[in-house]
């Protein structure tokens, strides 16, 4: 069973996964056997934060909430992701109550409560070429939803079309202390391209996330399955990414320097196994 120690990495370097309720780390990163209902307390043993993919899905109810608020430290950190409702169906236009209700619910964690994510939808060229190239329409949406965050949260922004990563919208997001989404997501820079591209500080802090291809890991664990090689989707890496992961890790380590807090975090379909793919950037970040 993977155990880490990240007692001995910078404090402004926050690692977690992008959720924690993953019956497949059974046996593997949790106990054989756990319940459900202990996984949390069980991550929050090694980890010091999490993203929680599902607010993205559906809302929790306020009970779940301080649920999660009871069953991890002091000084653990939840980063959540803005609902569906809000960043894709609404698109950011009339959606003051959904917005008001994901605020509300949240009140049980307190100051465990950390980065409010909204990532946003790949605009495709063959939808509208103009806002594939430009990102105006976006941007205006923004603009005008951005009063309607509290002053004292912290919020994230991430798009998935790569030339919207520009002045533009850096600039919007640095007025307000917003940080950028950064990303390891095929649609987007690889990290030496993007440190070419961009200052990628626009808050107090950074975030990133390590995503991969859902559709590619989707497809090859199904195969892995089928040839025996797999007794469970995500319960251990599939392919190697330490040379990517190294090439993050260098354009990582310079914004932690900087004493910038460091939000990252690492899915299932990135490597195949979340909690191993932390263990090899932990093991890449001692190595630089």
């Amino acid at each position: 069973m993977l155990k880490l120690d990240l007692t001995d990495l910078p404090p402004h370097l926050r690692l977690g996964t992008s959720s924690f309720s993953s019956t497949d780390w059974r046996g593997t990163f949790y106990p054989e056997g756990a319940p459900p209902a202990d996984f949390l307390s069980h991550y929050a043993e090694t980890f010091s934060t999490v993203e929680v993919d599902a607010t993205w899905h559906h809302l929790p109810s306020r009970r779940t909430v301080e649920s999660w608020a009871r069953k991890v430290p002091e000084g653990f950190v939840f980063s959540l992701k803005v609902p569906k409702t809000i960043t894709h169906e609404r698109y950011l236009q009339d959606c003051r109550e959904e917005w008001k209700r994901f605020l509300d619910v949240l009140e049980p964690l307190g100051e465990r409560r950390g980065p409010l994510l909204f990532q946003f939808p790949y605009v495709a060229k063959g939808k509208d070429a103009d806002e594939y190239e430009t990102g105006d329409d976006f941007r205006r949406r923004l603009a005008a939803f951005l009063p309607e965050l509290p002053r004292d949260g912290q919020y994230v922004v991430e798009v998935r079309n790569a030339k919207w990563l520009a002045e533009p919208l850096l600039d919007l997001l640095r007025a307000r202390g917003i940080a950028l989404g950064l990303a390891a997501y095929y649609t987007l820079p690889r990290p030496a391209d993007l440190a070419r591209r961009i200052d990628p500080v626009t808050a107090p802090f950074s975030y990133l996330r390590f995503l991969g291809d859902h559709r590619r890991m989707d497809r090859m664990v199904r195969e892995a399955r089928e040839r025996g090689e797999r007794d469970r989707d995500w319960g251990a890496l599939l392919v190697d990414r330490t040379a990517e992961t190294r090439d993050w890790v260098a354009f990582a380590r310079p914004l932690v320097d900087r004493q910038i807090n460091l939000y990252t975090y690492f899915n299932n379909h990135f490597a195949g196994f979340a909690p191993g793919s932390v263990e090899v950037f932990a093991r890449a970040w001692r190595d630089s």
